[in-house]
């Protein structure tokens, strides 16, 4: 108890400090997770547009979504790849269709930006159980 009022201003300026700094990280993860449901909205919107017949606003959206590309992290290209994989075929070629390109682009900066993807890809098909 003692110590405790001897030095309670720099245990008080600790508990401040420490308070702050998990304020700072909670802001940060904060701004992280609302980039990313942007994103998601983005590539949504898009989707539901092309099916809808509405190409000129979704080729809009696609372009968006084209300047936002490298700032993705491998994850969200990996989640994007996999959402518009379903939607396409990817052996046709539909240059009209903007979530074709955008497969197209995400499959492109996947394997430009990182052979690693690929490559862990690869080895986990290799792997024995």
């Amino acid at each position: 108890m003692h110590f405790v009022r001897q030095h309670k201003f720099a245990l008080s300026f600790l508990v401040v400090l420490a308070f702050c700094s998990v304020m700072v990280i909670w802001q940060l993860d904060a701004r992280k997770n609302a980039k990313e449901s942007r994103h998601v909205e983005l590539r949504e919107a898009m989707i539901l547009l092309q099916t809808g017949g509405y190409t000129n606003q979704a080729d809009k959206l696609y372009l968006k979504l084209f300047a936002d590309l490298e700032q993705l992290s491998d994850k969200e290209l990996v989640e994007d790849w996999q959402r518009t994989v379903i939607l396409v075929d990817p052996s046709s070629h539909q240059p009209s269709n903007a979530v074709w390109r955008y497969y197209w682009t995400v499959r492109n900066a996947m394997e430009r930006r990182s052979e690693s993807i690929i490559q862990r890809a690869l080895k986990l098909s290799e792997e024995k159980e």
